[in-house]
């Protein structure tokens, strides 16, 4: 048996990620959203949103044109700025930061506001993947295949493809961990994340995603097979330390979070190369953009 195989049955078992799927991609564009578990549906970025529907790459911009249409609709008595909320999501700069969100029978209504070429494709897009989301729930299998077919569509190798996988699967250990031990999410999580990726890369996960010329990208998605390699083994070790020390809170999860990350420089003095670079697999006409 392959080991592609092997390592996929394994997978089964756990195969959903503890937290769901922060991006989703329209046409080469990042979405924005949120699970919400108690109500079983998706809320998006009603900012992301505009900007594609608008064709508009300036966050700023987009910003500002929401801010004209909401302020019509609310003088018009529309309903669909009142069922917007604000939840906290991860800017461009990596902070959670409160942005308006709306679910999808609020998007439908709002998309009709803003006219666009883009308005049909878009709604047939929602509506599939907030089916997607309905499938996963009864059979986790889809969601690990889905993310196989979109790492494979995006170009990347079946090797990349099972180290990412694998490093996920060790993440979810680490944040499962975690969270029997009196570590809060999503800050928390945020704090110690980022002092394992300082002690391993010697760069912070902000830094890192500057030096790919990332926004909101997920950078784990954007990483080197090397990269993706010491991820794992750092959050590895960090996880079996903090088990061995049976370490509670933020504070005493520090202590492994740092011990965790010390496993890259052995390579680098052998190799004469360093494993965190600016590659990444963003597309070619983004890439001319940033220049």
């Amino acid at each position: 048996m392959k080991t592609d195989e092997v390592y996929i049955k394994k997978s089964k078992i756990n195969s959903m990620p503890k937290k769901e799927k922060k991006l989703v991609i329209f046409e080469g564009r990042n979405v924005r959203r949120i699970w919400d578990k108690k109500k079983e549906k998706w809320y998006f970025s009603v900012i992301d949103i505009v900007a594609i529907l608008t064709d508009q790459v300036v966050f700023q911009l987009a910003r500002n044109y929401w801010k004209v249409l909401k302020n019509r609709l609310a003088k018009e008595g529309s309903q669909v700025v009142t069922n917007c909320n604000r939840l906290k999501m991860e800017a461009e700069d990596g902070r959670m930061r409160e942005t308006d969100v709306a679910d999808m029978k609020t998007l439908f209504r709002l998309i009709q506001s803003i006219p666009s070429p883009k308005a049909e494709p878009f709604k047939l897009w929602l509506a599939k993947v907030g089916h997607e989301r309905i499938e996963e729930i009864s059979d986790p299998e889809k969601a690990l295949n889905r993310s196989r077919e979109y790492w494979q569509k995006m170009g990347r190798s079946e090797k990349w493809i099972q180290q990412r996988m694998m490093g996920q699967e060790i993440r979810n250990k680490l944040t499962d961990y975690w969270r029997v031990s009196d570590v809060e999410e999503p800050g928390e999580y945020g704090i110690l994340t980022n002092i394992i990726h300082q002690e391993w890369a010697e760069i912070s996960v902000k830094n890192h995603k500057k030096l790919k010329s990332l926004k909101t990208e997920n950078l784990r998605d954007h990483m080197t097979d090397a990269e993706l390699v010491f991820t794992a083994l750092a959050e590895l070790s960090t996880r079996q330390i903090a088990e061995t020390d049976e370490a509670k809170g933020l504070e005493e999860n520090k202590i492994p979070a740092k011990k965790g990350g010390r496993a890259r420089l052995e390579l680098e003095q052998k190799t004469g190369k360093r494993v965190v670079t600016n590659q990444n697999f963003l597309p070619k006409n983004i890439k001319k953009k940033l220049k």
